[in-house]
């Protein structure tokens, strides 16, 4: 299947505007956040894990490679990475013996939250800088965002 056939119909110089407006600052936001972490040896993948395991619960290293868009094979090495380090435990699936389930550790549930504050904060420090007017727009398209990153 090809993309052209997939994207929506631009062609109005609003709607370009727009989705390039919004896809350079999405970009933009998501690199300088990616700044504001607690653990630097924690790959941006390894803690998108962590997070989808705190979001979702435990799972499969095949439902996390599904969740995050990568290979099993690709997923099994970062579960191990994230093993070493004492943030998840492998544990033996109810129903399928041969399958193992990732469940995050309670250091790693801390260390979310610290994760999770830093953010919040960095991010409360931008939001101030808006006016009401800004801050009730960015308030109602929140909803949408969160949509269009789970689409």
């Amino acid at each position: 299947m090809s993309y052209a056939k997939e994207m929506p119909d631009l062609t109005h110089g609003d709607d370009v505007a727009a989705v390039n407006s919004l896809r350079s600052a999405v970009m933009r936001l998501s690199r300088r956040l990616k700044h504001q972490r607690v653990d630097e040896s924690l790959s941006p993948t390894e803690m998108s894990v962590l997070g989808t395991l705190s979001l979702c619960g435990s799972a499969t290293p095949g439902e996390l490679a599904r969740k995050e868009h990568v290979q099993p094979p690709s997923m099994t090495r970062i579960v191990a990475l994230l093993e070493a380090k004492g943030l998840v435990r492998l544990e033996p699936h109810p129903e399928d013996r041969r399958q193992k389930v990732v469940t995050k550790t309670e250091q790693a549930e801390a260390m979310l939250a610290e994760s999770r504050a830093k953010r919040n904060a960095f991010l409360a420090t931008l939001v101030d800088g808006l006016d009401e007017d800004e801050w009730a727009k960015l308030r109602a398209a929140a909803p949408v965002l969160e949509k269009l990153a789970h689409l």
